[in-house]
C-alpha cells in the first residue's frame, strides 16, 4: 500500500533519526566500555591508617568518576593473608583492568597477583613492597607506589636518640615479620639507635595490632627493667605501647615512637605520651597508586626506578 506524501514524509523522517542515533548511540556505548575499572586490595579495615587511605581513594575516584570506576575491599586483620587472596580473586572475576594493593604479606600475594597479570590486569603495589626476588622468579614487574620505610623510621629513630644518652637501652616492637614495610621500619630504627650507641635489649612482633603492642611492650618492660624508650614500627603498637608504659608505672619515664600519623595519635604528641611519629601520606598514598594504575592501563610508562615510585614520608613532633 502506498502512503500518502504526509505519511511518507513522516516515515523517512523517523527513519533518519534512527539512523542518526545508530552512531550515537555505538559511540556511547564505547565511551562506557573504555572506562577502566580499578580494583582497590586494602590490607586491615580495622586500622585507622587503612581506613585514612580507602577513604582517600574514594574521594578520589568521585571527584574523577567520568574517568574511572572503583571496586574496593579490605581483610579484618594484618594477617589474613588467605582472606586477601581471595579478595585478589574476586577482583579477577570482576574484571577490574587494574589492582592497586596493599598486601598482607610481601610474598605470600606473589602467586595470585601472577594470576591476575596473565589475564592482562595491570597491576600496582602500594604501603608494603612485594618482595623483588619472588616477583623476579614470577617474571614480574610490578612497581611499588609508597614512600622509604627505612628512611622513615630512620628519622623518628634519630629524634628519639637525640633525648636519650649512650649506652640506653630501647626495645623494638615491629609488624608483621613477613612484611617489607615492618623488616625496613625496624631498619631504620636499629639504623638510628645504632648510630646513636643505644642498647637494643627486644625486637619482637606485635603484628601492627594495638592488643599485641600492648602484650609485647609490657613483656619487654618486665623482663627489661632499665628500658628508656620503645620504638613502635605503627602507631596502632604504640598506642598498645603506651598503655603498657602507664600500666607499669613508667608515664614519663619511658618514651615511646611510632609510625603512620593517625588520629588517635595526635592528642599523645601534644601530652608527650608518644614522642615522635612519621607521616606517609596516607589518604593520597593509594591515590597514588591509581593513578599510576591508569597509566598502565593505558599504555603509558611510570616513573619507577629500580621498581619504586617514591612518595613522601614526613617526621611529625609535638606542635
Amino acid at each position: 500500500m502506498k502512503l500518502p506524501f504526509a505519511g511518507r514524509l513522516l516515515a523517512v523522517a523517523v527513519l533518519a533519526a534512527a539512523s542518526a542515533a545508530l552512531p550515537f548511540s555505538s559511540a556511547f556505548a564505547a565511551e562506557t566500555a573504555a572506562k577502566p575499572k580499578v580494583g582497590l586490595v586494602m590490607k586491615s579495615l580495622a586500622n585507622e591508617f587503612f581506613v585514612t587511605m580507602q577513604d582517600g581513594a574514594k574521594a578520589y575516584q568521585k571527584a574523577h568518576s567520568a574517568d574511572f570506576d572503583m571496586i574496593t575491599n579490605g581483610i579484618k586483620n594484618e594477617t589474613d593473608t588467605s582472606a586477601q587472596i581471595d579478595i585478589v580473586n574476586q577482583m579477577i572475576l570482576s574484571k577490574v583492568d587494574a589492582i592497586v594493593i596493599a598486601p598482607a604479606d610481601s610474598k605470600a600475594l606473589v602467586t595470585v597477583l601472577k594470576k591476575a597479570s596473565d589475564k592482562g590486569i595491570k597491576i600496582v603495589n602500594i604501603d608494603n613492597r612485594l618482595d623483588v626476588d619472588v616477583l623476579k622468579s614470577k617474571s614480574l614487574n610490578i612497581p611499588f607506589v609508597g614512600p622509604d620505610n627505612r628512611k622513615g623510621a630512620r628519622l623518628v629513630g634519630e629524634y628519639l636518640a637525640k633525648q636519650l644518652k649512650a649506652g640506653d637501652e630501647v626495645g623494638i616492637i615491629e609488624g608483621v615479620s613477613t612484611t617489607t614495610n615492618a623488616q625496613q621500619r625496624t631498619a631504620g630504627f636499629k639504623d638510628a639507635m645504632d648510630a646513636a650507641g643505644m642498647k637494643i635489649v627486644s625486637t619482637q612482633s606485635g603484628e601492627w595490632e594495638i592488643d599485641k603492642g600492648n602484650a609485647i611492650a609490657a613483656a619487654m618492660l618486665q623482663a627489661n627493667p632499665n628500658i628508656k624508650a620503645l620504638l613502635a614500627g605503627n602507631d596502632n603498637m604504640a598506642l598498645g605501647a603506651v598503655s603498657a608504659v602507664r600500666g607499669a608505672g613508667k608515664a614519663g619515664k619511658v618514651l615511646v615512637v611510632g609510625y603512620d600519623n593517625i588520629e588517635a595519635i595526635k592528642p599523645m604528641l601534644q601530652d608527650g605520651r608518644v614522642l615522635a611519629t612519621a607521616d606517609q601520606a596516607a589518604a593520597q598514598q593509594a591515590v597514588f597508586g591509581i593513578q599510576n594504575a591508569l597509566k598502565l592501563v593505558k599504555g603509558e610508562k611510570v616513573d619507577a626506578v629500580d621498581g619504586m615510585i617514591e612518595t613522601p614520608v614526613e617526621l611529625i613532633l609535638k606542635k
